[in-house]
């Protein structure tokens, strides 16, 4: 019976149709053949909405797009080469780290590709470093963020770990911890193979000055306070993460739209309708494939796939490699939301029975997919690349491959260290 309704999903994803369809059409025929009624769906739905977690969805989400439309990116090119550019790969290690930080808060890979690849490529071009080097790094950069919080991936795992009883003691505040040495592993080895890249091409530093300095941190003064709302305000205890989510959304509102100005008020309904558009969608999604879940657990679905990966697979470690590879996999033909939502219900029954911590397992799952957005030949980020620079796929191809074999490398150390994930809450 679930081969016959996996068929029907195939089928129907073959055909066009939208991916809620898919699922919601499989979890409808499957609680069909069981004899249950189909009203578990709507008390699915409903338990979705009651859950205070999911406000925070929304409200970053609102937050990351006034970010993306505002000129935050380039005061935080500013503010970063102003304090960086003087270090040796100076400019490269600016990229990384201004690409992360806005990931993190736009919660969308494209958005910062877009948004910072007219800011980033053509001044890595002007200072110096290889066309291809340019390129490869603004398109690999896109996705840094996905680690750090408030990551909407971050969130969106631990809401779908809390609605399963395996999952019940995963907080989005250990999610949000335990991202942050992973994400900075991959920023500092990516920062040493720039340098180590662009030793027989010295580049030229930028000189540091007090003054410029100070002129950044003036210009961005309304912006850095940014990152106190999701730490300082959860782990002080004063907000809950839906809390900081509102508060964040709120001050990002008056900083940009009456302070600096640069978003009109003529222009908020637009930002407003599509960050919402995106959130519902995710809502949707998640509300119809938690009903299939349920199937799926009642059908043991998770537990026959654990037998049939014990038949093959004795050893957590190969376990975890053959995960990395799907993973990979997973994350060029899917993008992140869909995947998590999709695999993740049935992927952490099977790695509990494996030992493997759930929190290292959200981070080992959301390093993959943050590599799968430029993993040839069809990961999202190559063609956004290729269409913003005008330059053919197979070039972007190319650019991109000696960044990815360093994350790849570090994905190595975050799935075999797990105390690198767990460190600040253990």
């Amino acid at each position: 019976m679930t081969l016959t309704i996996i068929g029907i999903l195939i089928l129907l994803a073959l055909l066009g149709a939208p991916l809620f369809t898919v699922i919601i059409a499989a979890a409808m025929f499957g609680f069909h053949l069981s004899e249950i009624d189909l009203s578990v769906m709507a008390i699915e739905l409903y338990r979705i909405a009651d859950t205070p977690i999911l406000l925070a969805l929304p409200l970053f989400t609102f937050a990351g797009y006034i970010l993306g439309e505002s000129k935050t990116s380039q005061r935080l090119v500013r503010l970063t080469r102003a304090f960086l550019g003087w270090m040796p790969g100076g400019l490269a290690i600016v990229a990384f780290v201004v690409c992360a930080l806005f990931t993190a808060f736009t919660g969308a890979s494209g958005v910062t590709i877009v948004a910072m690849g007219a800011l980033l490529y053509p001044a890595l071009k002007q200072a110096g470093y290889a066309d291809s080097f340019s390129l490869g790094l603004v398109t690999t950069s896109g996705s840094l963020g996905l680690l750090l919080p408030p990551s909407l991936p971050l969130i969106l795992y631990g809401i779908i770990a809390q609605q399963m009883s395996e999952g019940a003691d995963i907080s989005i505040e250990d999610l949000f911890l335990a991202g942050i040495f992973p994400a900075l592993l991959m920023i500092i080895m990516l920062s040493a193979w720039s340098i180590w890249a662009n030793r027989g091409n010295p580049v030229p530093l930028t000189r540091f000055s007090l003054k410029n300095c100070g002129a950044a941190l003036r210009e961005a003064a309304w912006e850095i306070p940014l990152p106190l709302f999701v730490f300082a305000g959860i782990y002080s205890g004063y907000f809950a993460v839906s809390e900081a989510a509102a508060v964040t959304a709120m001050y990002v509102l008056i900083v940009e739209v009456l302070i600096y100005r640069e978003i009109p008020l003529s222009r908020l309904p637009g930002i407003i309708r599509e960050s919402m558009i995106m959130v519902g969608g995710i809502l949707l999604i998640l509300g119809v494939s938690l009903a299939f879940t349920n199937f799926l657990i009642d059908a043991e679905a998770p537990m026959k796939l654990f037998q049939l990966c014990q038949a093959f697979v004795s050893s957590k470690l190969v376990f975890l490699i053959l995960l990395n590879i799907f993973l990979l996999i997973l994350g060029a033909m899917l993008d992140i939301f869909s995947a998590i939502i999709i695999m993740v219900p049935l992927m952490l029954p099977v790695a509990l029975e494996y030992g493997v911590n759930p929190v290292h397992l959200g981070i080992i799952f959301l390093a993959n997919m943050q590599i799968g957005y430029f993993t040839p030949p069809v990961g999202m980020n190559l063609f956004i690349a290729g269409y913003r620079f005008n330059k053919p796929i197979v070039e972007i191809y190319r650019a991109t491959i000696p960044f990815m074999l360093v994350l790849l490398l570090s994905i190595l150390v975050i799935t075999y260290w797990p105390a690198l994930s767990l460190f600040l809450i253990s």
